[in-house]
């Protein structure tokens, strides 16, 4: 073959280079800078947005305790008033109940810790394994921790006030949304189209849905840690066991350090019937912990909250790893609206397909932006926005007896 020659003589292909060329249309480079934009101003609003974020949470909680004043024909500002009260109250037995009993454990602990250090030193000496430990128990001294808490007081100090006053912030908030939710709801509506008044109203009723699901898990789940720490703390002998249990089921709140608060009250108070009942509290309450984290926390969440239990944890990761103990707290929450606003703005995911329920589901929306159209024509924001959430309770209820009707024709609720 010639050389420079294609096949059977024919004459070469030229090779030609072929340049790609990325032009992006004005519109999406604005769209993209403002979306840059966007998260910088969030980034540095992020207290405000988090103060904000709790008083949603915290008028979430109490909306239905509100609610059902009002069914029963009681004023709603007296309604606010009375659930106000009740948590304030809730709030002072809770702190009059467990800081004292702490406080007096904490100082009868510095007054005996020579006593508990040396009986701990001469437990641990009696072992070939732990005498290692007991050789550096006998270095440690009280007055060093003392001196490092000193030390650190004002900083310590500081940040408690920060956060005193973010919770404050957050509840006085939450009280001004619960007084002003008629003209706030109605200034929100304003803003928006009317043909997305009744989506937008199904949004706010399903965020105050996955509140309450997230509230009544935090719930189960303290409630079940107190629990736990006040039979073990019993069974052991233990005094001051109600407040300690208390405190333990509150600080499970917390993800990441809660559990270290949890484990860290029983332990100290176990300290006082010796080292067998320390050892035996230590290894119950991590094996607890083990089996909240694993077993009930997907479980009542995922139930709640409609998530499964993989993204429940990568949630809680992603959130304690973008924002600490903060985002952590949150990361429920937000996942569960996540999912909530892709299925109520009817997003189509990559590879879904439409099945018969997504018809029937868009055929009930059109429905109800008409009935909307034709009992708000006419009324103001705020009118409207009170008949747009009526229709959306109404509809909400009648898809949750949805299931009871369906599975009422066989007595397993399976169809035939």
């Amino acid at each position: 073959m010639i050389p420079n020659q294609g096949p059977f003589g024919s004459p070469p292909k030229e090779k030609r280079s072929r340049v790609i060329r990325i032009e992006p249309a004005p519109g999406a480079i604005i769209a993209v800078l403002l979306i840059i934009a966007g998260l910088w101003m969030l980034n540095q609003l992020l207290p405000v947005v988090l103060v904000l974020v709790a008083a949603l949470i915290i008028v979430g909680t109490i909306s239905p305790a509100v609610q059902w004043f009002e069914d029963r024909r009681l004023h709603r500002g007296l309604g606010i008033a009375i659930v106000f009260t009740a948590l304030l109250a809730v709030t002072v037995l809770f702190i009059t109940m467990t800081i004292p009993s702490l406080m007096a454990q904490v100082t009868s602990l510095v007054d005996q810790e020579p006593a508990l250090r040396a009986r701990l030193t001469n437990w641990l000496a009696g072992s070939h394994l732990t005498s290692p430990l007991a050789e550096l128990l006998r270095k440690v001294h009280s007055g060093d921790l003392v001196k490092m808490v000193t030390s650190n007081a004002l900083e310590i100090s500081t940040h408690a006030v920060t956060i005193l006053a973010y919770i404050l912030s957050s509840v006085f908030l939450a009280l001004y949304i619960m007084i002003d939710r008629d003209r706030l709801r109605g200034g929100i509506f304003s803003v928006v189209p009317r043909s997305h008044h009744i989506r937008l109203s199904r949004v706010m009723l399903n965020l105050e849905t996955i509140v309450g699901a997230y509230i009544r898990g935090q719930v189960i789940t303290c409630a079940f840690m107190g629990v736990f720490v006040y039979i073990i703390l019993t069974a052991c002998g233990v005094s001051n066991a109600l407040p300690i249990a208390v405190f333990a089921g509150v600080a499970d709140v917390l993800p990441y350090i809660g559990p270290l608060f949890s484990v860290g009250a029983a332990v100290v108070a176990a300290i006082s019937r010796g080292p067998a009942v320390i050892i035996v509290v230590l290894v119950l309450m991590i094996a607890y912990e083990e089996l909240e984290s694993r077993l009930i926390i997907p479980r009542v969440y995922g139930r709640a909250l409609r998530l499964p239990s993989s993204v429940i944890l990568l949630s809680l990761l992603a959130g304690g790893v973008l924002y600490g103990i903060t985002g952590a707290l949150l990361a429920l929450p937000v996942a569960a609206a996540a999912r909530m606003l892709i299925e109520e703005l009817r997003v189509e995911l990559p590879g879904q397909q439409e099945q018969a329920k997504d018809v029937e589901i868009r055929e009930r929306d059109d429905r109800g932006e008409e009935e909307y159209e034709r009992r708000a024509e006419g009324m103001p924001a705020e009118q409207a926005a009170a008949i747009a959430v009526e229709i959306s309770t109404d509809r909400h209820k009648e898809e949750k007896s949805l299931p009871a009707k369906t599975a009422a024709p066989g007595s397993d609720g399976k169809q035939g």
